[in-house]
C-alpha cells in the first residue's frame, strides 16, 4: 500500500476510537447518570472535562512530537487513552468518573492531533484532501456505529461496555503504528516553552471551567469566580508573553496566514452550534421522547451516516466551487438544520425526522473537510506542528462551550422542572443553530483564490507570511 492510502488509515484507527467513545457516551449519559445518582444535565461535565483536558495538553502535542518523533508519542498516546477507558469503565463515582475522563483527555490531546501531523508531513499538498477523506471515512464509522454500539451495550448489557470496547480498537492501532508509521520528526527542535505551556494550558481550563460553571449551574461560588478570574487573567497574559518570547507554545502570529485564521476563527464559532448536537439529540430522544438508549441510537446514527456519505464527494464539491463558496454558504445550509431540528417532536412523521438528521449530517461534513484542510493551505512543513496543535485546540474549545452553551439553555428552559420539557430542546436548537450561522462572516474576507493549490482549481496567489 502507498503511504498516502496507509497513513491515513492508521490514523484513522486512532479518530475511530476517539469518535465512537464520544457519540457512545452521549447516547448512554442518562443511564450513566442514573448509576451516578447524578442528573443528566450535570452529567454534560463528564464530556465537558474530557474536552477541557484535551485543550490543557494540546498546545504541548507538536512539541513533544517533534522532540521525541510523531511514531512514539502517537503509541504512547494511544495507551495513556486505553488505560484510561479502562478504568472509566470500572467507576463507581462521579468524581472517579470526572478524573479518568480527564486522563482520557490527555490521551486525546496527542492521539489525534499527532495523528493529524503524520499525516500532513507524510503526504503532499496536493494530495491533502484526499488523504484527509480517506483518513476520515474510517474515522467517521465511529459516530455511525458510536449511537447504536452504545445504546446497544447500555441497554442489553450496561454502560461500562461502551468504554471497555475502546480496548481492541486501541491494541489494533498500537500494533499498525509500530508496523508502518515512520518516526517523522524535526532535526532542529527549538527550547520548550515551558511558562507558556503552564500560561495557557491554566488560562484556557480556567476560564472555560469557570465559564461552564456559572453558565450552566448559575454558580455564584467564590471558588469558581476565582477560577474564572484567574484563567482570564493567564489567558491575558499568555498575549503578551507570546509577543515576547521566540518560540512560543502557540504562536498566536499565525492567525496572520488568512486561510489559517477563517479555520480558526470561524471554524470555532461553527463549531460552537454543532458541538451541542451530538449532545443535544440523543436527551431529546430519551428524555423527551422516551426512547430506550438503543432507540435514540437508531435515530440519532443518521446524522453521522450522513456525514460519512459527504466525505465521498467533498474533494470533487471543493474543486467545483473553491474553499470560499463552499464554506459560505454551507455554513449557512448546516446552521439551518441545526435549527430545523427545533421542529423535531413525537408527532413528526418518523422519515422527516430522519431526513433532517441525515442532511444535517451531509452539510456539517463538509464544513469539517473544508475547515480542516484549509488550515494548512499556506503552513509550510516547520510550522505545522504548531498549526496542527493551534487549530485543534481551537476545535475542541469551541465544542466544549457548546455543550456548555446548550446545557445552559435546557436548564433555564426547564425552569426547575423534575424532566425536560420538549420547549426547552427547540429553544436551544434554535439557539445554537442561529450561533453557528454567524461564522459566514468570518468567511466572507476570504480571497477567490483561497486554498486553491489542495483544491486542485489554480495556483495559490495570495501572499505567504513566515513568522
Amino acid at each position: 500500500m502507498q503511504r498516502r492510502t496507509i497513513v491515513p488509515l492508521i490514523v484513522a484507527c486512532a479518530l475511530f476510537m476517539q469518535n465512537l467513545d464520544a457519540t457512545a457516551i452521549a447516547t448512554a449519559l442518562p443511564a450513566i447518570a442514573l448509576s451516578l445518582n447524578e442528573t443528566p444535565l450535570r452529567l454534560h461535565l463528564a464530556i465537558t472535562v474530557f474536552m477541557l483536558s484535551l485543550a490543557a495538553f494540546l498546545p504541548v502535542s507538536g512539541w513533544v512530537a517533534d522532540r521525541f518523533g510523531a511514531r512514539h508519542i502517537f503509541r504512547l498516546a494511544i495507551i495513556i487513552f486505553v488505560t484510561a477507558s479502562v478504568f472509566c469503565g470500572m467507576c463507581e463515582t462521579f468524581g472517579t468518573m470526572l478524573f479518568w475522563r480527564a486522563v482520557q483527555g490527555a490521551g486525546g490531546a496527542l492521539m489525534v492531533p499527532v495523528g493529524r501531523l503524520i499525516l500532513v508531513r507524510s503526504v503532499p499538498k496536493s494530495e491533502l484532501i484526499a488523504a484527509m477523506v480517506l483518513m476520515g471515512m474510517p474515522a467517521m464509522i465511529g459516530p455511525i456505529l458510536g449511537p447504536i454500539v452504545g445504546g446497544f451495550l447500555t441497554t442489553v448489557a450496561s454502560w461500562h461496555w461502551i468504554f471497555w470496547i475502546n480496548v481492541p480498537i486501541g491494541v489494533l492501532g498500537l500494533v499498525l503504528a509500530t508496523i508502518y508509521i515512520e518516526d517523522v520528526r524535526e532535526k532542529d527542535v527549538k527550547r520548550f516553552d515551558w511558562l507558556g505551556f503552564f500560561l495557557s494550558s491554566f488560562g484556557l481550563t480556567g476560564t472555560l471551567f469557570g465559564v461552564d460553571a456559572v453558565i450552566s449551574h448559575n454558580s455564584v461560588d467564590p471558588l469558581v469566580i476565582s477560577i474564572l478570574v484567574a484563567g482570564i487573567a493567564s489567558s491575558i497574559a499568555y498575549i503578551f508573553h507570546a509577543k515576547r518570547v521566540e518560540n512560543p507554545i502557540l504562536d498566536l502570529a499565525m492567525l496572520r496566514f488568512p486561510t489559517f485564521r477563517a479555520s480558526v476563527t470561524g471554524g470555532s464559532v461553527f463549531r460552537l452550534g454543532v458541538g451541542a448536537v451530538p449532545f443535544l439529540l440523543p436527551l431529546l430522544m430519551q428524555e423527551g421522547f422516551g426512547y430506550t438508549p438503543f432507540e435514540s441510537g437508531l435515530v440519532t446514527f443518521f446524522s453521522a451516516a450522513g456525514s460519512l456519505g459527504m466525505r465521498t464527494i467533498a474533494r470533487s464539491v471543493l474543486r467545483r466551487f473553491g474553499f470560499r463558496s463552499v464554506l459560505m454558504w454551507n455554513s449557512l445550509i448546516a446552521s439551518g438544520f441545526i435549527v430545523l431540528c427545533a421542529t423535531i417532536n413525537p408527532n413528526m412523521p418518523q422519515a422527516l425526522m430522519m431526513a433532517i438528521i441525515f442532511f444535517g449530517g451531509v452539510f456539517r461534513s463538509l464544513e469539517f473537510t473544508a475547515l480542516n484542510t484549509i488550515a494548512f493551505a499556506e503552513i509550510d512543513s516547520p510550522l505545522m506542528s504548531q498549526a496542527t496543535s493551534f487549530s485543534q485546540m481551537a476545535q475542541r474549545l469551541s465544542l466544549t462551550m457548546g455543550v456548555a452553551i446548550s446545557a445552559f439553555i435546557l436548564h433555564q428552559a426547564s425552569d426547575g422542572a423534575a424532566h425536560i420539557p420538549l420547549s426547552a430542546f427547540g429553544w436551544a436548537f434554535a439557539i445554537v443553530g442561529g450561533v453557528s450561522a454567524l461564522s459566514v462572516f468570518t468567511f466572507v474576507s476570504l480571497a477567490e483564490d483561497a486554498g486553491a493549490e489542495i483544491a486542485g482549481r489554480h495556483p495559490i496567489r495570495s501572499q505567504r507570511f513566515n513568522r
